[in-house]
Formats: structure tokens, sequence, C-alpha cells
């Protein structure tokens, strides 16, 4: 995992120059069980998220990855954000509508499942229930990727696959972290 994270180091520039790639991106995969009497892993995967350099790991839109025995997931976007985050999001996509939906209507985001994520029954307060991203509106994550066989991590072909996918969703997560990058650099 470390060597897959140099070498994006590497390539991020290139791919994704907000994006920053480095031995702190892998989560931890172990836990103190010494005094529980739980011993059961922590993770029975091992995962690493390229976040924004000018913002905190867990507040911004983020490339991701993860493998596990029978699971290998590559995608990104923002998976839990405040609720003011959400709404400099929202306000965001209503600014810039027609750049939203092509990214996401793009037919590599399309491929990788489309946008998802856990979202509201109504449209937020505040826009149209008939706006044209309603459905974009009411999200409350950002979430773009996909489940491919854990056999392509010990394939050759699996660097390639990685940053094939992250640069597909450079564009989207770029855009997912302007209005939160933006306020970052204004308080900075």
């Amino acid at each position: 995992m470390l060597a897959v994270i140099e070498r994006l180091a590497v390539d991020f520039p290139r791919i994704a120059p907000d994006l920053v790639a480095s031995p702190r991106s892998m989560y931890r995969v172990y836990r103190d069980t010494r005094f529980s009497p739980d011993k059961t892993p922590y993770k029975t995967q091992v995962a690493a998220a390229f976040s924004h350099q000018a913002l905190p790991k867990n507040e911004s839109a983020a490339l991701y990855f993860h493998l596990a025995p029978d699971q290998l997931w590559i995608g990104g976007g923002l998976y839990a954000p405040q609720t003011a985050q959400l709404h400099r999001i929202r306000e965001h996509i209503d600014a810039n509508l027609d750049s939203f939906l092509a990214l996401v209507k793009s037919s590599a985001i399309r491929r990788m499942g489309g946008v998802t994520g856990s979202e509201l029954k109504r449209v937020p307060r505040g826009f149209s229930p008939d706006h044209k991203a309603a459905d974009y509106l009411r999200l409350k994550q950002y979430l773009a990727g996909e489940t491919l066989p854990p056999e392509l991590a010990l394939s050759p072909r699996f660097y390639n696959s990685l940053v094939r996918r992250f640069s597909a969703l450079g564009p989207f997560i770029r855009f997912l972290n302007a209005p939160l990058s933006s306020e970052a650099a204004f308080l900075l």
C-alpha cells in the first residue's frame, strides 16, 4: 500500500494537483486489543484517502480506495460533510449548474455507477422542488466509484486502473472542493 501511495504522490501533480498522497493518507488497520476481550481486527481492509492539501483530512472531498479479501473499491467524493459545508456545496451546484451536470453525467462517472449517497426526502429549503439538479441537491453525501474484483490488485493492470479512475474523478472532486477550499484560503 505504501508503494502505491508513493507512486501516486509522483502522479498526483498531473492528475490531482490539489490533493495530497503521503503515507498519512493510509488508514490505520490496527487497534489496541491488549485490554479488550474483543480481539477482532479494527478493519479487514487496507484503505487510503487522498484529501485536499488546504483542508483537514476529513473535511474535504477526496479520492479513495480500499482493498479487502473480497472487494476492491476505487472512487471518491465527500462522505460526511458538515451542515455548513453541505450548504456551500449545494449553493455551488446551483450557481454552476451546467458544469456540475456535465461532470456527473459524463460517461466516466456513469460507468462507475453515477453519483450516489444518502439523501433527504425533499429538496432542501431554499431550492425549488423542480430544480434541474433536485436529485443531487437532496444528497447528503456525494460519492462515485466502483467495486472491482480483488484479484485486480495483484495484476500488473492495477496501478493503471487506479490512475485512470482517479483521473476521471479528479474534476468531480475539484468541483466539490471549490467552495470548501475557497473558504479555507480566506481563513488563512
